[in-house]
This record gives C-alpha cells, structure tokens and sequence, in this order.
C-alpha cells in the first residue's frame, strides 16, 4: 500500500467535511500544516524544564546496556536484535549458547543495518526474520523484513545464517504488505501485490503463488486466489513430526473469521481443514493437528461440545488419509478467570501461555492414554510470566518474568527436564522503594465487574491529589497484562504519580467472550468500563478529575477520542496515540477495511446508526468543556490513517479550542522508528501530562 491513500469519496462519503485534504499522506498543503503543528507544540513541551531531564532518561532506559538481550535460538547459536545509542538502527547480532549463558556473551555481528542504510540510502527499520532450517545441516536460511521508515510494507531479502551474508540471486521481494512461507530449501509460498486488482478493499494481498529458486517472481505459479472482499490471504505452512511441511494458505474472510487451506501434493484441489471459522491452527505436536476455539465447537458425528477458548486436538494422520474429521479431544478448558492466550511448541514440548485474572502464567500439555494431561511450570513468585521463545527444532525454550516493579528475568526451559532455570536478569531500572501494586475491580454501568491494576506509593495520600495515569486499549481481544516499564517508572512513577491499567472488556484477558461482549453495536460497554474504572479511581480518593489523566494508542486512541466526548469531565489530560477516530470513513483509509468485524460497517445502516452516536470526529462539539488532548501520529503509519489525528485535532483547531499535536515523519504504526524517536515521544507525552496533572514548571 502506498503512503498515499488513493481512494476517493462518493459526495456521501464526503459529507460536509472541510478536512479531506488532510487525508493526503504526503500532499503539501497538509504536510505544512503538520509542522507548523510540530513546531509550535514541540516548543511548548520543549521549554518545559522537565521535557530535557525526561528525554535523557528515557533514552538512558531504552539504551541502556544493562538489559535482557532477548534471542532466539538456531543451531547452537542464540540471535538477537539490538539496538542502543551507538546502533540506532540496530545490529542483529549471534552469540553461542554457552557465551549466551555467561554474564558477558560474546556476540559476532550478523547484519549492522545503521551500515545498510546507509549504503542503500534508505531508513531501514528491521523488521524480523523469517527462518527456515535446512534438514541435512541444520543451517537456516532467512527472510530478512526491512521496512522504509517503519511501515508496515517491507521488501524481504535471502540471508544465510551461515555466511552472514545475503544470498547472491536469492530471493527478493519488492515493498508491499506481504506474506511469505517457507516451504522447502528452494520453495516459497507468496502473497503480495501483483499488480491491480490483486488487493483486497483492506489493502492486502487475496493471491498466493509458489515461488521456486532461481525463477522471477513474475513467474511464480498460482495456488490460491481469496476474493477482494476479503481481509487477506497468506501463505499457511504446517511441520509435521518427521519434518514434512504442509503447504496452504489462510483466508480471513473477516478479521476474526478464516478459512484454512492444505495444499495436497501432486494435487490440483485445495483441502479446507475442517475447523470452525473462528479458531486458530496452533501447530502440529506429536502427530496432533493443534486448534484454539473462539467459538463453540460441536464436531460432526461426536457427542462433546467444546467452548469458545478451549484448546482441541485431532489426529493430523487421520485426517490426512480420510480427508474426514477424526475425534476431537480437548486439550485444555480455561476457568472462567482464565484465557489461553498462546501455544509453544519446542522440541518435546509444548507449552501453553494462561492469563489468570488478568495475570500471565505458563503451563505445560501432554498427550496420555487417558487424554491430555496440563500442569502449571513452576517459576519465581506471581507475576507476569510468558513465552519468550520456541521452536519446533530447539529443545531449548526461553521463558520471561517480570511484574509492575519487578525488572524481567529470562529463564531457560529445558524441555527435556521439565525445569526452568534462572538465565538472566537485570538491575532496577527505576526506584520501585515505597511502591505497591494492587488489583482492584470497578463496577461498570451493567454491574460487569471490571479489574485494573494499580501501582502507587504505599503512603498514597487518599484525597484525590495524587497525579494518575490511566491507560486502556480494549479491543481485538488484546490482553493489557502486568510489565517492567523503566520509562514509565522513571518519568512518572518516580515523579510521585501513580499508574493504572485497565483490563476493560474487548481485550482478551478472560477469553474470546470478553472479547466480543464489546463487538460493533455493544462497544458501548467497552467505554462504560473505562468510565467505571475512572469513576471508582475518583470514589477511592485515588485521584481526582484535576489529576487524571488517560492514554491509548491505536484502536486505544479511538477510546481516547471516544472519552473526549462522552466524559470530557472526568479527566485533566488525554492522550491520543495513533488514533482512530472518524468512525464514517475509517472503513476506506489504510486498513480500515480489515477492521469492520470489530467495529461494524459505515456501509450498514444499523451498524453505521451506532457509528454515528460514538465517532469520535463527527461527535465533536465546540461548546464542550474539552480538556486540552495531545495527539500523536506518524505520517508513516500504514495501518491507521494520520489523517484521524490530523483531522480531529484541525476541528479543535478552528474552534479555537487549545490541543497539542505531534506527528512522527518516520516511525510507522509505532510513532517511532528508533531508540531516539521513542525517547522523544514518551519525554513529550509524559512532560505534557506533568503539566496538565501535576502544575506547570512542578514536580509530580
């Protein structure tokens, strides 16, 4: 997708708005507008004498050596991205396992891409590899993502782990929004843009070709075709245990509902895999064919129901030959305070990422005689754990800790052993003194009880005084879990303010039904449980509407937009980060498409009705006592618009009502591109809710 949307409104789609031109990516008279925006909010927030002391010590935190490398392992060597302030860009590095394990790992370069970009001449942001392990060596050979500026198109380029060198005539696509699947030593599944009529109305690829060594692109021969009304299709590959790959593809009909395809050998058909539309294929493990449900699922011909967040399992073999369901056995039921959020699978094991009320655990399956047997893997204390890394091909597995005040730990996993081991771990990036993390649930307007998390000193004053930042995203069944953020804890925490996470409904913190509680016409009670929280931090005496202040970026700044209208009140700052916020027209900019499963369609008249009563843009209102919001966007963000933020914060504008606006050249859907572009975002956030929270020219 190119930078600048191409699409054009109907005169209904256009309605009376007088901003369209902000929507040109890059057209002159909006890009003007934008700096004069920067210019005149950067030295508002610039002159602040604390925006310098906290753009040092961000950068410090996000620079700093003393960090978790965190990698990922590859025939005995461990790799990693890094970057600091030498290697802004960053340096995708390689240690051995055993220097890895050391105090002091001595890591080799692979590809320096602050050197890269600047031979090619080009922004370069890094943006994964793409690995696959050749089986008679054990070597790998990777796609290498490079995004200019930090979009969300990339070109991908062959590298030979072996060589650290790209693969002279290897495979290399051009920039687009791309999928791409290994499927042997010399084959790869594609799905990119091949020219018009080739993407969906989302900006994605429908078509997927297979690609062999050594022949153009243009070559490639058809696999799949999906239909332009769909989100997307990509290529799917599945590793049986004897290391047979199975081609296919996945087809998103909508965000949340796919078809999945095997690809036979030798045949010409397509074979749908006989799974319900809302589930995720999670793998092959010891010949069983891994599916998480986000829907009942009652298979044809068995007598059991499975529910929606159940973790199933057929065999692959089984099916492979009848080409018919074989029994379905249930692998794992989550309670009703948990959710599966993640299967792993290492060699000889399998490993499953829990939420527990809102709280991240890990646990381990096995297959037995008398079904599957789980059980929790012991780890250090109860905070957030997750799985930081697995491979089918590695025994080893790397599992994180952390929790609100405790820095992350890396453990080792020994899939042999059923033993995690202390690996790595870090100082204190922040002093956590005299803090204290408590979970606290809010009673929305439905009587839904709502958890968030608090942290705060010990000694908090309960009369409302105390500077509170409330974050909250909610939505595509996205988990806000507890994390180790030194930035947060040195800009805010340690200035005396307190912290608050809200685990509001459409996350998936409890499961696929917290999640779609909130969809299109009930996203309503997404934002009264983010009022609830608000309210209920205001009834403790946590805080007060002086003092609070909120965050969120994304489908996250959409609520943000959304709390401006509805509750502009209750809070003192507001944050817009990345925004969603014209709900009419989200639908033809960028992705929008990809999104109306979540949000409904402007298209239908009675989603479009309840669009109309929550829209940020169309909802606002000059004579409303709006708290003065900063918006922040990238004009590189090829997901969301900039022209969500751009046009809300011109209407605030011509109403000469006061806002602050930034917008990120560079940075993509991030607002960031690097170590340095996010040290300045958060210096400027956190400067701008000091002096909204805690008084001009004060300390928190």
């Amino acid at each position: 997708m190119a930078d600048t949307d191409t699409s054009t409104p109907t005169e209904t789609q256009q309605g009376d708005d007088p901003y369209l031109w902000l929507e040109e990516v890059e057209g002159d008279e909006a890009l003007a507008w934008v700096r004069a925006q920067n210019t005149r909010s950067l030295a508002t927030l610039q002159a602040d004498p604390r925006y310098a002391g906290f753009e040092a010590a961000a950068l410090d935190a996000l620079n700093s050596r003393e960090r978790i490398a965190y990698g990922v392992v590859r025939s005995g060597f461990v790799y990693n991205f890094w970057q600091d302030d030498t290697n802004v860009r960053g340096l995708w590095r390689r240690t051995p396992l055993e220097s890895y394990r050391s105090d002091a790992p001595d890591w080799e370069t692979v590809v320096d891409f602050d050197q890269l970009a600047e031979a090619e001449g080009r922004n370069w942001v890094y943006k994964g590899a793409n690995c696959f392990a050749l089986k008679e060596t054990g070597a790998y050979k990777c796609m290498v993502s490079l995004s200019d500026g930090g979009k969300d198109a990339v070109i991908q380029r062959e590298f030979d782990l072996a060589t650290k060198s790209f693969v002279k005539d290897g495979f290399v696509t051009p920039e687009a929004k791309q999928g791409l699947a290994w499927a042997g030593p010399d084959t790869v599944l594609i799905a990119t843009d091949w020219g018009e009529g080739t993407l969906t109305e989302s900006g994605y690829p429908f078509v997927v070709k297979r690609w062999q060594r050594g022949t153009p692109l243009e070559s490639a021969e058809e696999v799949y075709r999906g239909d332009v009304t769909d989100v997307g299709v990509w290529p799917m590959t599945l590793e049986l245990d004897n290391g047979t790959i199975l081609q296919g593809a996945v087809e998103a009909e909508t965000f949340f509902t796919s078809s999945y395809w095997w690809f036979p050998e030798g045949e010409a058909t397509p074979v749908k895999w006989p799974i319900p539309k809302k589930s995720t294929p999670e793998g092959i493990y010891r010949g069983q064919f891994l599916v998480s449900l986000q829907e009942d699922w009652s298979p044809d011909g068995q007598a059991d129901t499975f529910r929606s967040g159940d973790l199933v399992a057929f065999d692959v073999a089984a099916f492979m030959e009848s080409r018919s369901l074989p029994p379905v056995s249930l692998v794992f039921h989550p309670s009703e305070a948990q959710a599966l959020e993640g299967v792993a699978i290492a060699k000889g094991a399998m490993l499953l990422s829990v939420s527990d009320t809102a709280v991240g655990k890990v646990m381990r399956a096995e297959p037995g005689e008398n079904g599957w047997r789980t059980w929790r893997v012991a780890l250090p204390g109860e905070g957030q754990a997750s799985i930081a890394f697995a491979n089918p091909h590695e025994e080893i597995v790397f599992l994180n800790y952390e929790d609100f005040l405790t820095p992350g730990s890396l453990l080792e996993f020994d899939s042999g052993h059923d033993a995690a081991s202390m690996l790595k771990s870090v100082p204190a990036k922040f002093d956590a003194a005299g803090l204290k993390v408590e979970q606290h649930f809010a009673t929305s307007k439905d009587g839904t009880k709502v958890p968030y998390f608090l942290v705060a000193r010990k000694d908090i004053p309960m009369d409302g005084s105390t500077p509170t930042l409330l974050y909250g995203y909610g939505g595509f069944q996205v988990s806000m879990n507890p994390a180790y953020s030194p930035v947060t804890g040195r800009l805010w925490l340690e200035q005396g303010g307190a912290y608050v996470l809200a685990n509001i409904r459409g996350g998936g913190e409890f499961g696929p039904a917290w999640h779609q509680a909130g969809l299109k016409q009930n996203r309503q009670l997404i934002y009264d449980d983010f009022v609830a929280v608000g309210e209920d931090l205001i009834a403790s005496g946590v805080t007060s509407a002086d003092h609070l202040g909120i965050m969120g970026g994304s489908n996250g700044g959409l609520l943000m937009g959304v709390m401006l209208n509805q509750r502009p009140d209750l809070w003192s700052a507001v944050v817009v980060q990345v925004p969603l916020l014209d709900m009419l027209r989200y639908h033809l900019l960028l992705a929008g498409a990809s999104w109306v499963d979540e949000y409904g369609s402007p298209d239908i008249p009675e989603e479009r009705a309840f669009l109309e009563t929550i829209s940020p843009y169309q909802n606002f209102d000059a004579g409303k006592p709006y708290p003065e919001p900063f918006f922040v966007t990238s004009t590189k963000d090829d997901r969301v618009h900039p022209g969500h933020a751009r046009k809300m914060a011109k209407k605030f504008e011509a109403a000469g009502l006061p806002f602050l606006y930034y917008e990120n050249i560079d940075g993509g859907h991030a607002a960031a591109a690097n170590q340095t572009e996010r040290a300045k975002r958060t210096a400027l956030e956190f400067t701008y809710l000091s002096q909204k929270l805690a008084g001009a020219g004060k300390s928190n």
